[in-house]
């Protein structure tokens, strides 16, 4: 879980001021968590409350008090219509809002089938649309695929087999990828990053070094990347959780006590 998190703040400032190298420094005076790390959170919160309400309700009940609680974390605009609209209305966005969100998803559940419909419910009301829908569930299998010991292999052939996505070297798209928000644009990249590296932190440098949306992009490679490795370096750790809040810091330790443990 602080996997996507740190991935996420780490990526804050390059976002906004891309690099096309894996030599960057970290954390940056101006990182930050964004609107990536608060949804991630809304998404524990909600499993860890669910109980017997409808998920795709829950779910999205958490993302509008996640919003109000946080509402200048950077949030998209067509989120934010969503979340200030007086009524649940569906979107149909194809955006990676939806998978940059999901890792909890994938360790509080035990088996795929379970994992899938819990992906649709957490899109149906802000991504309701096929391709947020499959790269959301990519994101939440493989992290689900690392924590259970597949090898990276195997993930990738079980992904592409699943879900006909292409995983392209990153040295082949670095240079003339751009900042593009569609989910099979900058998902795949995000998953291909976690497929190169060799530890927590090389797969997050190698997230950031294709530039675009990369506070994204790193967030879904750090999600998966914990799961496979198990741990995060404590300097990481150390110099993430300052940057978090008592409150997103809270939700994350409870999730991770009842779960990863």
């Amino acid at each position: 879980m602080y996997g996507a998190v740190f991935g996420d703040i780490i990526g804050s400032w390059y976002e906004w001021h891309n690099v096309k190298s894996e030599d960057f420094e970290l954390f940056p005076r101006e990182a930050r968590f964004t609107d990536d790390s608060v949804l991630t959170v809304a998404v524990a919160d909600s499993i860890l409350n669910m109980d017997d309400k409808s998920p795709r309700k829950c779910y999205a009940q958490y993302f509008r008090t996640y919003y109000n609680r946080y509402p200048h974390a950077g949030f998209g605009q067509m989120f934010i219509d969503w979340a200030e609209s007086d009524s649940l209305r569906v979107q149909k966005s194809y955006g990676n809002g939806a998978a940059m969100r999901v890792s909890a998803i994938g360790w509080a559940f035990d088996d795929e089938d379970t994992i899938k419909k819990h992906v649709s419910e957490s899109c149906y009301y802000t991504h309701h649309h096929r391709e947020a829908i499959k790269c959301a569930q990519a994101v939440a299998l493989a992290v689900y695929y690392a924590r259970k010991g597949l090898d990276k292999t195997d993930i990738k052939h079980r992904l592409a087999d699943e879900y006909k996505i292409s995983f392209v070297p990153l040295d082949d798209i670095r240079e003339g990828y751009q900042f593009d928000s569609r989910s099979l644009y900058s998902v795949p990249p995000a998953i291909e990053a976690f497929f190169e590296g060799d530890n927590f932190e090389s797969c997050i440098r190698k997230a950031i070094s294709i530039g675009g949306d990369s506070d994204t992009i790193a967030a879904i490679t750090g999600g998966i990347a914990e799961a496979y490795y198990k741990e995060i370096p404590g300097h990481i750790v150390s110099k993430g959780k300052l940057i978090l809040d008592s409150g997103l810091k809270r939700v994350l330790n409870q999730f991770e006590e009842k779960y990863k443990a």
